[in-house]
Formats: C-alpha cells, structure tokens, sequence
C-alpha cells in the first residue's frame, strides 16, 4: 500500500520515539507557556476558507471532527494511538466523559502528558503509557472506539496496526485515524528527504479502502480533507516562526515547528480515514 517513493527503510518504533522526545523538548522553547501547560501538537481544522478561527482554535475543531465520527460518551473507553503530549486526549474526556487511554514509544511525551492528566478535574479517566502500536498490549475488544490523530504516517506497517486496532476494539467499535497522502506522481526531492529524516511514509489515497479491508475492517469514510488543514497550518506556524526568530538547526525541527520551510505543501494530502470493526468479526 505504500508509495513506491516513500521512505527507503519503514519506521523504527525506538527512533521514532527518539525522535518524539527531541522534539518535545524543543517546543518547550518554541512554545514557551503554552507547551508547560499541554497544547495540541497537530494540524487545525478550518470548515471554511474564510472561518476566523485561531489556530489553537482550529487544532481543538480538528479533535472535535474526529470526536463526531467516534460516536463515544460518558462510561466508554477510547484508545489514543500516538497520544502526543495529551492535549486530544484531555479534551475528548472532558468533553463525552469517556475514559482515554494515550499510548506514544516517546517517553517525554508521555512523562508530560501525565502530568496534564494530573491537572484536570479527572486525572481517574486518563492513563497514558508507552506501548508499540504495532503490538498493543490490551486485551481483545478493550476499547470502544479508536483514534490515530498523525500517528498513522511513523508507523512500520500500517495493515498490522490497523489489525491490532481492530483487535482490541469491541464488535461494532470505530476507528477514526488521519493520514498523510502524496496528491503528486513525482514528489519533490525536498519531500522524499523529509521522509527519510523524519522516519515517515504517505500513502496513495486510493488504497485506503482496500487497506482497510485487508485489515479486516469495515470501511466507512474517506475524505481529504488537505484544503481544510495543510496551507493554514503551514502558514500559521511560518508566521510564529518567523516572529520568534526562532531558529531550527536541522531539518527534523523545521519539519514540526516550520513545515512549509522544508514541505512541498502541493505534493502532500491529508485524509481523514473512518473505520468499524463489523458486529460478527
């Protein structure tokens, strides 16, 4: 299912992981306060071209889009894979009352994200805790719903993590993940660097549905939803970049704190991908 021009080698889990917590620790130099006190480590979301969300705003509606397709509320349990700092996970228990399991292979990561779950007014509704998507270590159907927010782009094999998903997920359960696409036949040299440096793939859009199934799940949605993520996302961050002076010493940093400086925003896509684990399987 991958692209022929993707990464040379698939993604380590230690790496990335390694990776994870360089990156961590960075933002808390890039983000000042905002990083102490948990922040979303993701994409926004705008509904339409001339909405006036802030960005913060909008990567808040970007885990909201996800929560309307999760279909969870009060006494579920939602399993977070590639939980980042705990931000999505914090906000979706507050706002359904499910319980969130977080899981990263980023140590600092996870070290911060109990520290925000600490913080809130349910720390009892959230655990968060290093495991390797691609052996998750819960028992089968433990989870009523599961989300991959940007996760789905580091890992090895994506038909395995997905079956793993689907195995600790009850009959019946959804699956709501985004991924990274390539929208060009002959990316950039720029972009397939990046790949490398960041231990990441895309996939064609064409074969998710096909992915899923292999998996053994029931397909249900696919949008791109690139219009309503990249270039604003991109932007803003160039902006904060270039307002902190901040400045990034390879390419790894820029990717996560100024994407658009390293990306070739037009080659690259993002779908949001919905999945059910069928009632007799």
């Amino acid at each position: 299912m991958e692209e022929r021009t993707a990464a040379p080698t698939a993604p380590v889990a230690e790496e990335v992981g390694q990776l994870y917590d360089r990156m961590t620790d960075i933002a808390a130099d890039f983000l000042g306060d905002d990083a102490r006190q948990g922040y979303n480590a993701h994409l926004g979301y705008w509904d339409t071209p001339d909405s006036e969300l802030t960005y913060d705003e909008a990567t808040d509606r970007l885990t909201d889009v996800m929560v309307e397709r999760l279909r969870i509320g009060a006494g579920g349990r939602l399993l977070d894979v590639g939980c980042g700092v705990g931000a999505p996970a914090v906000r979706i228990a507050r706002l359904t009352g499910a319980s969130v399991t977080g899981i990263s292979v980023s140590k600092e990561q996870i070290a911060r994200a109990e520290a925000l779950a600490r913080e809130t007014p349910f720390p009892d509704r959230l655990d968060f805790r290093v495991a390797d998507a691609m052996e998750l270590p819960f028992p089968d159907a433990s989870f009523d719903a599961v989300m991959a927010l940007e996760s789905m782009c580091h890992m090895p094999d994506r038909v395995q993590v997905y079956r793993e998903m689907r195995r600790v997920l009850r009959p019946g359960g959804r699956i709501v993940a985004t991924d990274f696409h390539g929208r060009s036949a002959s990316p950039s040299p720029d972009r397939l660097a990046l790949q490398r440096t960041m231990g990441s793939t895309t996939v064609r859009i064409d074969d998710y549905p096909q992915l899923m199934r292999t998996s053994g799940l029931r397909f249900l949605e696919l949008r791109d939803i690139t219009d309503e993520t990249l270039p604003k996302s991109f932007a803003f961050l160039a902006e904060r970049a270039d307002k902190l002076r901040f400045e990034f010493d390879d390419t790894e940093a820029a990717c996560f704190y100024n994407p658009q400086s390293v990306i070739d925003v037009p080659a690259l896509g993002y779908l949001l991908v919905v999945a059910q684990r069928p009632l007799d399987g």
